[in-house]
This record gives structure tokens, sequence and C-alpha cells, in this order.
């Protein structure tokens, strides 16, 4: 895989699932069991448990909050376009393939 297809299928997958994962402004919000309490805080006022919302949301806390996924996609997606995927740019995009289903 040359490092702009490396870039771009990071960038892809981080998208794709940014795109199925519970929106919001995630915050910690006190304990649930034994384990932290992820809460999505919704456009609308609502809110939601993004670990119960939806099996899905699993693996993006293991990654990051998809409000992050559209800019660091694009970084990513430039740097492939325009060829300055630096040493840590593909470093990055090679955990997120490791990380990212």
């Amino acid at each position: 895989m040359s490092d702009a297809e490396l870039l771009r299928e990071a960038a892809d997958r981080l998208t794709a699932l940014a795109a199925r994962t519970t929106p919001g402004n995630w915050r910690l919000g006190g304990l649930l069991a034994s384990r932290p309490e992820v809460i999505a805080a919704r456009a609308d006022g609502g809110t939601e448990h993004v670990a119960e919302a939806r099996a899905a949301s699993a693996a993006w806390i293991t990654a990051l909050s998809p409000a992050v996924a559209a800019p660091l996609a694009a970084v990513l997606r430039a740097a492939a376009d325009d060829g300055t995927g630096t040493p840590a740019l593909l470093e990055l995009a090679r955990t997120l393939l490791t990380r990212l289903p």
C-alpha cells in the first residue's frame, strides 16, 4: 500500500465509523457500574449514554470522539493528495487502521 493509499484508507474508515456512531458533545458523567459513563449531549438538548446506545459506539470509544473525524480525515486526505504525508501522519494513519473496523 502506498503512503497516499494508507492515508486515504485511514480517512475513509474514520469517516465511516463516525457516521454510524452516536453524535454529540461527548463528556464523562460519573460511573456506570464499574466503568466510566460516556454521555453524548445532542443538539436538541437530549442525552444518550454512548456505551449503551449502540454496539458500534464501543469501537469508536476506543478510537476518539466523532467530533474530530471530519477535520482529521480532511488532514489525512490533503496529505495523500499533495504528497505531504509526514512520518507522524503516516504513523497516525497506521495506528488508526489497527484500531478502526
